[in-house]
């Protein structure tokens, strides 16, 4: 269960897509719940565990190509456990948080373009932008 400080830094918006990652020689395929700028969501009943680095390949349908990452686990949600504040009786589904480990800066702006890309796709224009001035705001001194 993440404490307080693991809490997300950074809005998240609810996108389905496919990831594909290996663990012990065999290939696991599952889809994201959610992503952020920072990292995402994996829904899965086998995660990894926290602490994991591993590589991933997120499909992304505008790209030809699928986006291999780097992430870790930052933590785990286990069947049948909860979650503070997730959904209105705090259930929610099992799977493991992720954050993205950036090899460069390079690597870093072309995943936040897309990530943008998705989430103004899913959020709209509109509530993209007040989310994303709204977070800006708080990280201004």
């Amino acid at each position: 269960m993440p404490q307080s400080s693991d809490r997300r830094q950074q809005h998240r918006a609810p996108i389905e897509l496919r990831v594909e990652y290996q663990r012990l020689n065999r290939f696991f395929y599952d889809y994201t719940k959610n992503i952020s700028m920072g990292g995402t969501f994996i829904k899965t009943s086998k995660p990894l565990e926290v602490g994991t680095e591993f590589l991933f390949r997120l499909m992304i349908p505008s790209l030809e190509e699928p986006l291999i990452l780097r992430g870790e686990v930052r933590w785990i949600l286990h069947e049948g456990e909860t979650r503070i504040g997730e959904g209105p009786d705090g259930a929610d589904e099992p799977g493991m948080g992720i954050r993205f480990i950036y090899d460069s800066e390079a690597q870093r702006g072309e995943v936040e373009r897309e990530v943008e890309r998705l989430m103004v796709n899913s959020l709209g224009p509109k509530i993209y932008a007040s989310l994303h001035a709204g977070h800006e705001l708080k990280k201004k001194p």
